[in-house]
């Protein structure tokens, strides 16, 4: 895929429905429980390295109709719609800092967009989870 801005017809669309507001695992568990294979599987293997890659501190919650993890402040979140999943770093100049390794992916402000099928690679997710980390402990401090 090539790098591209979305069109005005990808806004439009919903992450799968969420239950409102929730904090915690249940919530984002719930959530998941909602969402289509395969786009499901492929969710639960990119929480599973948000996870590990964020502190034991962070928690989990769902914040703007899609799973999100929370340190310090907002850290990430990903979702899943129609025709792709999203993960979102909450900071576009991550994405701006880390141009070659998403080249091969649909971008708009802060979005990151894959396969319903296919999570985005593992050494990936951690980068900008750990990106993520620094910036909000550097926010926190100041």
């Amino acid at each position: 895929m090539r790098q591209a801005k979305a069109d005005s017809n990808s806004r439009a669309r919903k992450p799968a429905k969420a239950a409102g507001k929730g904090v915690g695992k249940p919530a984002v568990n719930a959530y998941l429980a909602r969402v289509p294979e395969p786009a499901r599987s492929t969710l639960e293997k990119v929480r599973a390295v948000i996870r590990a890659a964020a502190p034991a501190e962070a928690e989990e919650a769902i914040s703007h109709g899609m799973a999100a993890f929370r340190y310090k402040g907002a850290l990430v979140a990903y979702a899943a719609f129609k025709n792709h999943c999203s993960f979102f770093p909450m900071q576009s100049s991550l994405m701006d800092q880390m141009k070659e390794e998403v080249a091969g992916y649909r971008t708009a402000k802060g979005t990151l967009q894959f396969p319903l099928d296919k999570p985005l690679p593992a050494a990936l997710v951690r980068k900008m989870v750990k990106g993520r980390v620094a910036e909000n402990e550097r926010k926190a401090k100041g």
